[in-house]
């Protein structure tokens, strides 16, 4: 059985050819949206096959083993592949709401400070919604409150 440290190394969020604006061509244009909502349908067609695959695989490697430790570890390996497939599900919904922000117009600016978030930025994390600027605040108050 396939376990769920193998799974997220076989998930691409996205293979690519990266967006090379044109001269004088206006932030997020219809082009640009076109290819992150590409991007964003590849990524999370690409998940739900790793869902469908999941729930195939442990319908078919479902067994009531006589052995405690036998029934163990393949507990232990179902486990993991759930918590795994949580981890995409909570992906796939981010995916979702970038697509919404693509219809709505609000895809590509920070949602804390209305600044433009970056092609590059965008291409590495398609689901981003803040600016880099605004996310390292975000995460350096993280830490301090953890830290308190």
């Amino acid at each position: 059985m396939e376990t769920a440290r193998e799974t997220p190394a076989k998930i691409k969020p996205h293979p690519y050819e990266p967006y090379q604006p044109k001269e004088g061509e206006e932030y997020m244009s219809k082009a640009q949206l076109e290819h992150f909502r590409k991007i964003l349908l590849a990524w999370k067609a690409q998940l739900m096959e790793e869902v469908d695959r999941t729930l195939h695989q442990m319908q078919n490697d479902a067994a009531n083993f006589p052995d405690p430790t036998d029934r163990a570890t393949q507990e232990s390996e179902f486990s993991l592949e759930l918590r795994a497939r949580d981890r995409e599900r909570k992906l796939i919904k981010k995916i979702d709401e970038a697509l919404e922000r693509i219809e709505t117009g609000e895809y590509g600016y920070c949602e804390t400070c209305g600044v433009e978030i970056g092609l590059r930025r965008l291409e590495a994390r398609p689901t981003a919604t803040q600016c880099i600027d605004c996310k390292t605040v975000e995460e350096l108050r993280e830490k301090q409150m953890g830290q308190a």
